[in-house]
């Protein structure tokens, strides 16, 4: 775990507390479709892969894709007006970010959010040249596919070693592992640890600022 450089987060659920509009916004979406509403904890189960694949998980018995694309844009709709006002960063997050610059890490997120969504929050929350890159599900692979992990490595020069995944979804997890990248897991966001801790993270936190007191631990640290 020496020479970490960057650090690469996931975004619902973990930098920002979404996880309850995206529950209300899929309830909806069922609702205008008429299909049969999934639970709340199973709409929690699929938060991180992106839209075509959450349908296909939570309804795989349909085969009606104009179906499908209803629901999708019903989805996004419905987001789209709850996220009016972005959702809030968690406690601790914001600093902990400017400070994570300011020592020279490289900061990345790596969503399942579309481009034109995280385009939309970022510039909501004034941070559109914030991070030094984003990738999204619908311009690269969606999790856990290690596709935009590579991508973001490519871009900042870095090993797999160099860099760590945070985030709050097995999916994240897993694409680290995938990517043979050390992950960090949140329990505040979409699944619990006991669940997180199956894709053996180094590290799991009850709050962000404890990813800040494990970096100080770490050989090589920049913070």
């Amino acid at each position: 775990m020496s020479g970490l450089k960057v650090l690469i987060f996931d975004w619902d659920g973990t930098l920002v507390d979404s996880i309850m509009r995206i529950i209300e916004a899929m309830h909806f979406a069922s609702d205008s479709c008429g299909v049969p509403r999934c639970t709340d904890d199973e709409v929690r189960s699929i938060i991180g892969l992106a839209m075509p694949q959450v349908y296909d998980v939570l309804y795989p018995k349909a085969d009606d894709e104009a179906l499908k694309q209803r629901f999708i844009r019903a989805y996004s709709d419905r987001y789209i007006a709850l996220e009016e006002n972005p959702s809030a960063f968690y406690p601790g997050v914001l600093d902990a970010l400017d400070n994570y610059r300011s020592a020279g890490y490289q900061l990345a997120v790596a969503t399942g959010k579309s481009r034109r969504g995280l385009h939309r929050v970022l510039t909501g929350h004034q941070m559109l040249d914030y991070f030094d890159i984003t990738r999204c599900a619908d311009e690269t692979l969606s999790k856990p596919d290690p596709l935009m992990l590579h991508e973001i490595l490519k871009y900042c020069s870095a090993t797999p070693e160099q860099a760590i995944m945070v985030g709050d979804s097995p999916f994240d997890l897993r694409m680290a592992n995938n990517a043979k990248m050390p992950s960090v897991a949140v329990s505040y966001g979409a699944q619990p640890l006991s669940v997180l801790q199956l894709e053996r993270p180094v590290l799991a936190i009850d709050h962000f600022s404890e990813l800040t007191a494990w970096l100080q631990q770490q050989p090589g640290t920049l913070i």
